[in-house]
C-alpha cells in the first residue's frame, strides 16, 4: 500500500511540474532602443568574447554542429557573410543560441561589426 501511494505521488508531481514548466523570455528591450555605438568593433576586442562565450560548445572542434566552426576569424566572418548567423541570433523563434536569443547589446555589437565590415584588431 505505501509503495502504491508513493507512486501515485510520484506521477502526480511529475505530472503537475512538467505542466509548469516554461521556456522564460526576459524583454530586455530592443537594440533600437540603445544608444548607438561610436567605437569601432573588431573581432579580437568584441566577438571573439562573444563567440567564445555563447557558440563554439557546440560550433567549434572536429566535428561542430551543423558544419559550423565559429572558432576563428576566418570563419566567423564567413559565416555572417555568407550566412544567416546574425539573423539566428536575432530569430526570436528559433534563435542561436538555442538556449535563449542574446541580449540587445550584444546583437547590436555584432551588427556593428558588419556595418565596420569586419575588422580583425
Amino acid at each position: 500500500m505505501t509503495k502504491y501511494i508513493f507512486k501515485i505521488g510520484l506521477v502526480t508531481t511529475i505530472v503537475f511540474g512538467t505542466q509548469s514548466c516554461t521556456t522564460a523570455i526576459i524583454d530586455e528591450g530592443d537594440k533600437s532602443s540603445l544608444p548607438d555605438l561610436t567605437r569601432t568593433i573588431t573581432y579580437q576586442a568584441d566577438i571573439q568574447d562573444i563567440m567564445t562565450n555563447n557558440c563554439i560548445t557546440c560550433h567549434a572542434g572536429p566535428a561542430p554542429n551543423a558544419g559550423l566552426d565559429l572558432s576563428n576569424y576566418q570563419n566567423t566572418r564567413y559565416t555572417t557573410e555568407q550566412g544567416n548567423l546574425i539573423e539566428r541570433m536575432n530569430d526570436n523563434t528559433n534563435p542561436m543560441p538555442p538556449n535563449g536569443k542574446l541580449s540587445p547589446q550584444v546583437l547590436q555589437i555584432m551588427d556593428k561589426w558588419v556595418t565596420d565590415r569586419f575588422p580583425e584588431n
